[in-house]
């Protein structure tokens, strides 16, 4: 039987902490649950193309279970809006910058939404942006992270 993988793609601004834990934290749940999806993530602007995720990031992810010091940074490309089912931003901001974007474009209408947006009763809400926080900002950043993409992989 043919399953339909389903692909999804999480946006920050610069790819280095939340949306590379998100995907990283998605992999992991997905393989858990049995489903047929691809992730990536990417951000808004391409600052830190290239890099590897932040070290706070990868290593908050690492406490959880969650490998993501393979990936690399880079910036949403319009290319992006063919290739994947969903487009799932970390903040409000995210998610304005990408519908801004996809229609000023004329890009394919993908559903854009807030991770959050994926979780019972924790629609509209942003996870904040642990950069220059402590180890906490990431801890806190990361269980947000954790119920938005169960949430997600539940519902698609």
């Amino acid at each position: 039987m043919n399953q339909r993988v389903v692909s999804v793609l999480f946006v920050c601004t610069g790819n280095i902490c939340r949306s590379p834990m998100a995907q990283g934290v998605a992999e992991t749940m997905a393989a858990r649950h049995n489903k047929a999806m691809m992730f990536d993530s990417a951000g808004t602007g391409d600052w830190h193309a290239g890099e590897a995720p932040d070290a706070r990031a990868a290593a908050a992810a690492a406490r959880r279970g969650y490998d993501i010091a393979d990936q690399r940074a880079r910036a949403v490309s319009d290319e992006d809006f063919a290739r994947f089912n969903y487009i799932v931003g970390l903040d409000g901001g995210h998610k304005r910058w990408l519908l801004t974007a996809r229609d000023a474009r004329r890009l394919p209408e993908r559903p854009v939404s807030l991770l959050l947006d994926w979780s019972v009763g924790m629609a509209g809400k942003d996870v904040p942006d642990p950069y220059y926080g402590d180890e906490k900002a990431f801890e806190h950043a990361l269980d947000l992270i954790e119920k938005g993409v169960e949430g997600l992989i539940k519902r698609v």
